[in-house]
């Protein structure tokens, strides 16, 4: 897949909540060639970090020419992005990954929590009205569903403390979905025991899944190997930026 460095100008920025950013810039090159999986890799040239960041791409539109990340604060190079505005530039790598998720036709049920629900968003646009499960501790962490509302044909909602939806994790919502909907295939990101306990039940269930590792990666190119993984399936060893980050779940669990 081609991928290209540009000086990327930013958009939009805004604060989702405190602690979740949405950063809209424009990047035609890697905004004509993202596929739902992928990710690019930030930096800001002027900025105090020296590592690029990895971020799953959220939206990408190859018409207007932008890209969408939506991202956690979490430490001084996600604080150092939330301080730029409207104008100013990026150095942006991407698209990147080779593993991407599966767009073919069926029923599919996209499940995520926390940040995982962001790169889900544009596979939502590419798919016909997929089943959403949107998991979260409590009912503020849910709002990931106004992001859905335009592409899914049905959204559920779990919550931690039952504060919205379904009382309980994400993997409690499966049966009530099975039920009432004939699922194809998964496609899961967000927290390791969340994907895991998901994946687990898809096998029970007889459907095929696939996870994002997206958060296991550091540099992002393949360098320091910090995010390789032992294919419980295979025994291939493998590398989530540059093989992923999207999988079989069975490469996985």
């Amino acid at each position: 897949m081609k991928k290209f460095l540009e000086n990327a100008t930013i958009l939009e920025q805004q604060a989702i909540t405190p602690a979740i950013w949405k950063m809209v810039f424009q990047a035609p090159q890697i905004a004509k060639e993202a596929r739902p999986g992928q990710f690019v890799n930030v930096r800001y040239d002027a900025g105090v970090t020296f590592l690029r960041r990895p971020f799953g791409i959220a939206d990408a539109d190859p018409v207007a020419g932008t890209v969408t990340i939506i991202y956690r604060l979490v430490g001084k190079g996600t604080h150092e992005m939330a301080s730029l505005h409207k104008g100013q530039s990026l150095s942006v790598e991407g698209p990147l990954g080779e593993g991407i998720f599966t767009t073919t036709a069926g029923t599919v049920l996209l499940a995520g929590g926390g940040v995982g629900l962001a790169p889900l968003i544009f596979l939502a646009k590419k798919l016909d009205h997929p089943v959403v499960l949107v998991s979260g501790k409590t009912a503020d962490e849910t709002f990931w569903q106004k992001f859905f509302e335009p592409y899914a044909g049905k959204i559920y909602i779990t919550t931690d403390d039952g504060s919205k939806g379904i009382k309980g994790f994400a993997v409690q919502a499966l049966p009530t979905i099975f039920a009432e909907n004939k699922i194809d295939r998964i496609s899961v990101c967000g927290p390791t025991a969340m994907m895991k306990t998901i994946a687990l039940a898809a096998v029970q269930a007889d459907i095929d899944c696939e996870v994002s590792m997206e958060k296991r990666m550091a540099c992002g190119i393949g360098v320091c190997l910090g995010c390789t993984f032992e294919s419980k399936y295979s025994g291939k060893r493998y590398k989530v930026c540059a093989d992923g980050p999207v999988f079989p779940a069975k490469e996985v669990f």
